[in-house]
């Protein structure tokens, strides 16, 4: 239902402030003292429970715009309270703050194996220093080179060594920021840890109910297995009905993300949908009894939030649960619910059970991807009418898609940095079969192991998952798939988001202010773009990579870049810590070579060692010095020590007249540490890459 005046929508309202305030808590929780916050609100609740008390006394209906300048600082500093409260590094008790030599440690997730490391999450429960105990708090990810330990389950206990190290940042630029991924889960700390590093304490230590749900579900993918024998569909098709995603490869994600379907791999709000529904068809008879409506609503509720404890608790499960519950519970006792306001209840739940929840890009695109299908879809299906019923129906389903593909497009831009171009042709492709799967999929779940039905089941939802596959694989190599490199700063972001919002509201309220708003905001985006466009497209820069213990240079010419590594463009390291660096530079043409070969361009020239690049000379130093003295010395402006080489800093310097020295992480120790002590010595420029941040030099 769509909203006629923002008094229907008060939830709507109220949630505003409260978000504000949590994002207020999560970005500025240092040196905020919690006790002032505390004693704020609570001085500012008690005089609004005053005023409330005596409201005719102090004739406040002539002033109703107090209640809203004193709620919306109550749910502000609630909201700010929640955020800092939530996050665990602020508790004194955190692990990290107490000495340990061992942590007992509490599985919380299901560990999943995967090139022969276990890795889970685990609560810290306690520190073990010197025999003695001390009860801890914190979340801990645990990574185990043992494929054995791919025995341990959700709740086992286990005690482990205190060998554990912060999250690395990322060192290249446009490289995903796992560090700050895992922060927003709670997790600031990780273990790498051995055979006999570890011991099992006691098994079943978790919560019984959530520990018996993931056996089901484990035993229900083993289901799936059994008579889907294709890898990729009964991945599939595991993702799609229980939300399992550990045997899911990198290419079918790949494939789902670049045709628009990714959404299909998320357990959401259809499969709560069709459970609903069985579930109010199964128990219509109900109705007929004294208090009929509230069993079979307590039964639902019952069943679906069982169900999004079966999947893992899903935030898009956990939103559509929380939505129909709410939904159930208004119709058990016939009371009218806005849509948007159930939604706006829904969120207002989940983030005070857990403020982080706000910063994953799931909780967003889930959001937006509703809201959009309430507010636009009304306004973008009535815009074509057909008489045809089937064409009707079509266009329903057409005006539904791309209400939220408009809806998630700020949010998909600026996280994934691509926007689908056949969108509208993968949903319509994949939506009916993807549904048929669920249904089939529900069926033969439910359904006791037949031989004869079980198997053919099986291969009907194979034979279905295979084709959509295909259908999408086409789609994701045909021309124009995607529009990729789209990079947004975080202005840039805000500034779309307000686009987006100020035209809705402009469809809605028909306020003049409105669209001059949208007009401004979009001429600001476009000449921030255009103006990094033509930056991008005019500069030059030598972008020295931090790839551990590979090397990696890049040398940027306006759209064209020269890549000299020893990475292939197949590997991961390569994927994650190169490429997104020359797609944020919207680098159209890349050439990779080793470090041993020659290269002669317009614009760059190799001849064994030294690089020529514009007016930058480079000395690539990988091998033994010079044996004899160059007179006069080479003048070069850097010198890229890499490969652990036979040299020391007086060999540099007498052969080369360089400005600075650039240091990667194939290096040792022990070199690094001496060329540093002999170049802090002698007042030479050095870069040392190893365990630091990579660093771009622009060209003259």
């Amino acid at each position: 239902m769509i909203p006629n005046h923002k008094g229907e929508i008060p939830v709507v309202i109220l949630l505003l402030p409260f978000i504000a305030g949590v994002e207020l808590g999560l970005n500025f929780s240092g040196g905020i003292d919690l006790t002032w916050l505390s004693i704020t609100l609570f001085i500012t609740t008690f005089t609004f429970i005053i005023l409330n008390i005596f409201y005719r006394r102090f004739d406040l209906y002539r002033k109703r715009w107090l209640g809203g300048v004193l709620i919306a600082p109550i749910l502000l500093l609630a909201g700010w309270i929640c955020a800092i409260s939530c996050i665990e590094l602020n508790n004194s008790h955190h692990f990290s703050k107490i000495p340990a030599q061992c942590l007992v440690v509490r599985v919380n997730s299901e560990p999943t194996l995967k090139n022969g490391t276990v890795r889970f999450t685990a609560d810290v429960e306690e520190v073990v220093n010197s025999g003695r105990k001390l009860r801890a708090s914190g979340t801990l990810l645990v990574t185990i080179k043992d494929s054995s330990a791919n025995k341990l389950n959700y709740g086992d206990e286990l005690l482990i060594a205190a060998k554990y190290n912060t999250v690395e940042p990322p060192l290249n630029p446009a490289e995903f920021n796992y560090k700050q991924y895992l922060a927003d889960k709670n997790i600031y700390y990780q273990a790498f840890l051995y055979p006999k590093q570890y011991v099992l304490l006691r098994t079943d230590a978790g919560n019984p109910l959530i520990a018996r749900s993931l056996c089901l579900r484990q035993q229900l993918v083993k289901k799936l297995k059994q008579n889907i024998r294709d890898t990729n569909a009964y991945a599939v098709a595991s993702t799609i009905i229980l939300g399992y995603k550990a045997d899911l490869s990198e290419d079918i994600r790949q494939a789902y993300s670049i045709t628009g379907t990714v959404h299909i791999l998320s357990v959401s709000g259809a499969q709560v949908a069709i459970i609903y529904f069985m579930l109010t068809f199964a128990l219509k008879f109900l109705d007929r009894y004294k208090g009929g409506k509230l069993a079979r609503a307590a039964i639902i509720i019952t069943v679906i939030w069982y169900y999004a404890m079966l999947t893992g608790f899903s935030l898009s499960v956990c939103r559509v649960s929380v939505m129909v519950s709410v939904v159930i519970i208004g119709k058990a006792f016939s009371r009218y619910t806005n849509t948007l306001n159930t939604l706006a209840v829904s969120a207002f739940v989940l983030l005070l059970y857990n403020p982080l929840f706000i910063t994953e890009v799931g909780f967003m695109l889930s959001y937006t991807a509703v809201s959009g299908i309430i507010l636009l879809q009304p306004l973008i299906y009535k815009r074509i009418k057909f008489k045809n019923r089937w064409l009707e129906k079509a266009w329903g389903f057409c005006s539904l898609t791309i209400a939220v593909q408009a809806a998630i497009f700020p949010v998909g831009i600026f996280y994934f940095h691509q926007f689908p171009v056949y969108f509208l042709i993968s949903n319509m492709l994949v939506v009916i079969p993807a549904s048929v799967v669920m249904y089939l999929g529900i069926l033969y779940l439910l359904l006791p192991q037949l031989p004869v039905i079980s198997k053919l089941l099986g291969s009907i939802l194979a034979k279905i998952i295979i084709i959509m596959n295909k259908a999408l694989a086409f789609i994701e190599h045909t021309p124009y798939a995607s529009i990729n490199k789209l990079w947004l700063t975080m202005p840039e972001y805000l500034l779309l988001c307000t686009i987006m919002i100020s035209l809705l509201a402009f469809l809605y309220a028909r306020k003049s202010w409105l669209l001059k708003l949208s007009m401004f905001c979009a001429l600001l985006l476009a000449l921030s773009i255009s103006f990094k466009k033509i930056s991008l497209s005019s500069s030059r820069s030598i972008a020295w990579l931090n790839l551990k213990k590979h090397r990696g240079i890049v040398f940027k010419n306006r759209n064209e870049a020269i890549l000299l590594t020893d990475v292939k463009n197949t590997d991961k390291i390569y994927q994650y810590s190169i490429q997104p660096y020359l797609d944020s530079c919207q680098v159209d043409d890349v050439s990779v070579y080793n470090l041993s070969q020659d290269i002669k361009t317009s614009w760059l020239k190799k001849n064994r060692g030294l690089v020529q690049f514009f007016n930058d000379r480079v000395y690539i130093c990988d091998g033994k010095a010079p044996e004899i003295t160059l007179e006069p010395r080479l003048k070069t402006d850097y010198i890229y020590i890499t490969g652990n080489p036979v040299v020391t800093l007086n060999d540099l310097n007498a052969n080369f007249d360089y400005k600075m020295l650039v240091l990667d992480g194939s290096n040792p120790d022990n070199l690094i540490t001496q060329i540093e002590r002999d170049a802090s010595g002698k007042n030479i420029n050095y870069k040392i890459l190893k365990r630091n941040n990579s660093f771009i030099s622009v060209s003259k």
